[in-house]
């Protein structure tokens, strides 16, 4: 992590040569620090007590009056958040690591050089940084709260919970829920709550990759593995080591792709395709579904051990509909959300307006609602939003129905082309919702997408022949 001149970290020099303080000064000024000096530790406490509050300290330890190991001692007690850095010369190191024992955080020795020094500073701040962070995500816990989670009704609130106590361990987790429940959400926010917080999140939705790339997309590939790949890939997997993996719509994984996840959940180890040299990979897995996983064991087309693999823990997001009492707060979120997106000033929502909000049963979910209010923020002529605002299935009106007309005779497989890509035009070229209002897989409309390409393509190549 590295602290720009954005970021403007403070940091507190302590030494009574004024020419080291002078030239350590004019070295973090130039990285863009916000610098503050002190010739001994008791001008230093008058500092830090007229309300600076430094990110890091960096102090001698040989100073006049108040020694350095003193002063860290009631830097403790003052801003125990600073990290502090001790200067030492050769001959005083066992006083640096007595330093280091009372919770300072390194110590460099004399004559110190630059590269090293900024070298020191980074690694503490980074360490102050995360161990900010660590408090916050405590003090969201102690609260009750979950990060970019809304919702106040029992039913939520109780999956919070879970969430909250399953999120400082390494289990599996499986989360379970309808459509727009927001399950990726709940996966971002466990990651942000566990002790991988600061690695990365890797999110792959199962259905949405065509199964001939699946596999090389999870778990990469060598180069040559097969046509077309030129060159090495790490995967999915691989990118996520030291954070977590979040698993979308994991029922549609292939039974060949589910054998090798398996393995990797078992052995923490994975093959790239065209290799036969296992790797190690430290990642958490959460997955999700909005299937019926139970059933698709029950019926052979998903793994049983690989379902209770992944089953340790079972988290599962209620419906909108569940939880009414959270409407008003969602709706609110949202609308402050796009109102700041779309510098718009807009104060509420009117009384008829949220009557129509918390009577209608969101079969879309907290998504169709996010949708709903994106698109009231967008049409609101004043500063309220009105059922005016609002689309034609909450407010009960009718609007024009869109429509397609096919000539009798015209072949089935044209049709079923036609509707895919009328209801695209609908959806602004969402597949997921032009899925959910056909009734069909979006991995579906992925493939029939990908045969017209190819058509296209063909029909479209001059004949060389001619």
């Amino acid at each position: 992590m590295t602290h720009t001149t954005e970021s403007r970290a403070s940091v507190l020099i302590v030494d009574d040569e004024e020419n080291i303080r002078e030239t350590l000064a004019l070295l973090l000024k130039r990285r863009g620090y916000s610098v503050h000096t002190a010739p001994s530790s008791e001008e230093a406490l008058r500092v830090v007590g007229s309300g600076l509050m430094p990110d890091l300290v960096i102090t001698d330890l040989r100073l006049p009056g108040i020694s350095g190991i003193d002063l860290l001692k009631l830097l403790r007690k003052t801003v125990s958040h600073s990290e502090v850095i001790v200067i030492t010369a050769y001959g005083t190191v066992d006083e640096a690591v007595e330093a280091m024992k009372e919770g300072a955080y390194d110590f460099i020795t004399k004559p110190i050089k630059p590269v090293l020094l900024m070298s020191t500073v980074e690694k503490a701040l980074e360490h102050h940084s995360l161990r900010i962070e660590n408090e916050r995500l405590r003090r969201m816990l102690e609260e009750g709260s979950v990060p970019h989670m809304v919702g106040r009704s029992p039913v939520f609130h109780n999956t919070l919970q879970l969430m909250k106590q399953v999120a400082p361990s390494e289990a599996t987790v499986l989360i379970l829920g309808e459509s727009g429940t927001g399950k990726e959400l709940a996966a971002r926010a466990i990651h942000r709550m566990s002790s991988r917080a600061s690695g990365p999140f890797v999110a792959v939705n199962c259905a949405a990759l065509p199964e001939s790339i699946i596999e090389a997309e999870l778990f990469g590939h060598e180069k040559g593995a097969f046509t077309g790949a030129e060159k090495s890939r790490t995967g999915r997997i691989r990118q996520a080591h030291g954070g977590t993996l979040f698993l979308d719509e994991i029922g549609d994984l292939s039974p060949q792709v589910q054998v090798k996840l398996l393995r990797f959940l078992q052995e923490g180890e994975i093959e790239p395709v065209g290799s036969d040299v296992p790797v190690q990979v430290d990642v958490r897995v959460i997955a999700a579904t909005n299937r019926p996983l139970k059933e698709l064991v029950d019926t052979g087309r998903f793994r049983a051990d690989l379902y209770y693999r992944l089953n340790v823990i079972s988290v599962h997001m209620p419906p909108l509909r569940e939880r009414m009492e959270d409407v008003p707060l969602l709706a609110t979120h949202f609308l402050e959300k796009y109102a700041r997106k779309n510098r718009r000033d807009i104060r509420g929502i009117t009384p008829e307006a949220m009557e129509l909000l918390t009577t209608y049963p969101w079969p879309g979910n907290v998504r169709e609602l996010e949708n709903a209010m994106e698109r009231a923020v967008v049409l609101a002529t004043g500063d309220l939003i009105t059922p005016r605002e609002l689309p034609s299935e909450i407010t009960g009106t009718t609007d024009f129905v869109p429509a397609i007309t096919v000539p009798l005779g015209t072949p089935l497989e044209e049709i079923k082309q036609r509707l895919i890509h009328e209801t695209l035009k609908i959806t602004d070229g969402d597949k997921r919702a032009a899925a959910k209002i056909l009734g069909i897989a979006v991995r579906t409309i992925y493939r029939r997408l990908s045969e017209d390409e190819d058509s296209q393509q063909h029909t479209g190549s001059p004949d060389r022949g001619e």
